[in-house]
């Protein structure tokens, strides 16, 4: 009896071994697979092209961190020394500098009486980032009139990534009280606001940062 005993005893200590093994190489095995997932990014956005070239904005910037929630990602912004008490617009961009490519109008951001302004905006920012429209077809034309109106019809593309951020002044006049260009654009939901105030020109065109998250 006292045999029997000692070998079952054994026996089970070779399994909860074996099982405690196995935890961890499961374990293990789930970090290494999170890690290269890459479920979360952070990353910065520079003054434009246009703001630094005219020498205006100075000292402004932004931290973008981006984090995958399941179906689909959380994306919070804080930006730094912009003009108080302005509105910005926020999109999400082919290329970083102009002609800018396709454009998707994701949010606003408004800054404080201290130049700060936090945004929180809720999409798809990450490797899985496009735009496509297999064919042409009637849109609506909700701004017939303005620099900028609106088309009738859209134009038929393959699938077009988009893995760069833009951020606009939401009018020419709030640019000009910064010291800035006067500029008109099409980055609001009035197609009439003012030049790029931040973006992400310091990644390559073709390697923005969303492309960085690949959940």
């Amino acid at each position: 009896m006292r045999t029997k005993h000692a070998f079952a005893a054994g026996l089970t200590a070779v399994a909860a071994v074996a099982l405690v093994a196995t935890q961890a190489a499961a374990s293990a095995s789930h970090d290494k697979s999170a890690a290269k997932r890459n479920d979360a990014i952070t990353f910065q956005m520079k003054r434009s092209t246009g703001v630094v070239a005219a020498n205006c904005l100075k000292g402004a910037q932004a931290t973008v961190h981006i984090t995958h929630r399941g179906q689909v990602e959380a994306m919070d912004i804080t930006a730094s020394h912009l003009p108080r008490n302005r509105e910005f617009d926020l999109f999400v961009l082919q290329a970083p500098d102009a002609p800018f490519g396709e454009a998707w109008y994701q949010g606003d951001l408004e800054s404080d009486n201290t130049g700060h302004g936090r945004g929180h905006y809720v999409g798809r920012f990450s490797i899985e980032t496009f735009m496509v429209a297999p064919g042409t077809t009637a849109a609506p034309v909700v701004h017939p009139h303005g620099a900028f109106p609106d088309a009738s019809s859209n134009p038929a593309t393959a699938p077009v990534h988009m893995f760069h951020l833009g951020l606009w002044f939401g009018s020419p006049r709030a640019a000009a009280a910064a010291g800035c260009p006067t500029t008109v654009t099409p980055f609001n939901g009035d197609h009439n606001a003012g030049i790029q105030a931040l973006s992400t020109r310091q990644f390559p065109q073709l390697a923005g940062p969303l492309r960085k998250l690949q959940p």
